[in-house]
Protein backbone atom coordinates (compact mmCIF):
# COMPACT_ATOMS: atom_id res chain seq x y z
CA UNK A 1 0.00 0.00 0.00
CA UNK A 2 1.81 3.26 -1.00
CA UNK A 3 0.93 6.27 1.70
CA UNK A 4 -0.31 9.29 0.59
CA UNK A 5 1.46 12.66 2.13
CA UNK A 6 -1.01 14.94 3.49
CA UNK A 7 -0.35 18.58 4.33
CA UNK A 8 -1.71 20.49 7.22
CA UNK A 9 -4.95 21.47 5.88
CA UNK A 10 -5.79 18.41 5.26
CA UNK A 11 -4.76 16.68 8.21
CA UNK A 12 -6.94 19.26 10.58
CA UNK A 13 -9.67 18.62 8.01
CA UNK A 14 -9.53 14.90 9.07
CA UNK A 15 -9.12 15.70 12.40
CA UNK A 16 -12.15 14.80 14.22
CA UNK A 17 -12.71 11.73 11.82
CA UNK A 18 -9.27 10.54 12.57
CA UNK A 19 -9.95 11.16 16.56
CA UNK A 20 -13.25 9.39 16.45
CA UNK A 21 -12.08 6.27 14.14
CA UNK A 22 -13.94 7.11 11.34
CA UNK A 23 -10.87 6.54 8.57
CA UNK A 24 -10.04 3.83 6.68
CA UNK A 25 -6.65 2.47 6.91
CA UNK A 26 -4.73 4.13 4.43
CA UNK A 27 -6.59 7.89 5.40
CA UNK A 28 -5.21 6.92 9.20
CA UNK A 29 -1.94 5.76 8.22
CA UNK A 30 -1.27 9.08 6.09
CA UNK A 31 -2.63 10.91 9.52
CA UNK A 32 -0.61 9.06 11.44
CA UNK A 33 2.21 9.66 9.71
CA UNK A 34 1.59 13.21 9.21
CA UNK A 35 1.28 13.95 13.08
CA UNK A 36 4.57 11.73 13.39
CA UNK A 37 6.39 14.28 11.27
CA UNK A 38 3.84 17.82 12.03
CA UNK A 39 4.46 19.13 15.75
CA UNK A 40 2.22 21.57 15.13
CA UNK A 41 -0.88 19.25 14.11
CA UNK A 42 0.46 16.53 16.69
CA UNK A 43 -0.23 19.31 19.57
CA UNK A 44 -3.67 20.46 18.17
CA UNK A 45 -4.77 16.61 17.80
CA UNK A 46 -3.48 16.06 21.67
CA UNK A 47 -5.52 19.05 22.33
CA UNK A 48 -8.58 18.08 21.61
CA UNK A 49 -8.15 14.84 22.30
CA UNK A 50 -7.67 15.54 25.49
CA UNK A 51 -10.97 17.94 25.57
CA UNK A 52 -12.88 15.37 24.35
CA UNK A 53 -12.03 12.94 27.50
CA UNK A 54 -12.35 16.11 29.51
CA UNK A 55 -16.05 16.40 27.98
CA UNK A 56 -16.62 12.74 28.34
CA UNK A 57 -15.77 12.51 31.92
CA UNK A 58 -17.92 15.27 32.97
CA UNK A 59 -20.72 14.18 31.05
CA UNK A 60 -20.56 11.33 33.46
CA UNK A 61 -20.52 13.23 36.21
CA UNK A 62 -24.65 13.62 36.47
CA UNK A 63 -24.53 15.37 39.84
CA UNK A 64 -22.56 18.41 39.08
CA UNK A 65 -24.40 21.74 37.97
CA UNK A 66 -23.27 22.70 34.39
CA UNK A 67 -21.20 25.62 35.84
CA UNK A 68 -19.30 23.17 37.85
CA UNK A 69 -18.86 21.15 35.00
CA UNK A 70 -17.22 24.08 32.45
CA UNK A 71 -15.40 25.56 35.60
CA UNK A 72 -13.53 21.78 36.04
CA UNK A 73 -13.01 21.85 32.40
CA UNK A 74 -11.09 25.18 32.19
CA UNK A 75 -9.07 24.75 35.34
CA UNK A 76 -7.71 21.18 33.60
CA UNK A 77 -6.52 22.79 30.78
Amino acid sequence: MTRKDIDCEEALGRLFAFLDHELDAEERDAMQYHLARCRSCFSRANFEQRLKQRLRELREDSAATTSERIERLLQSF
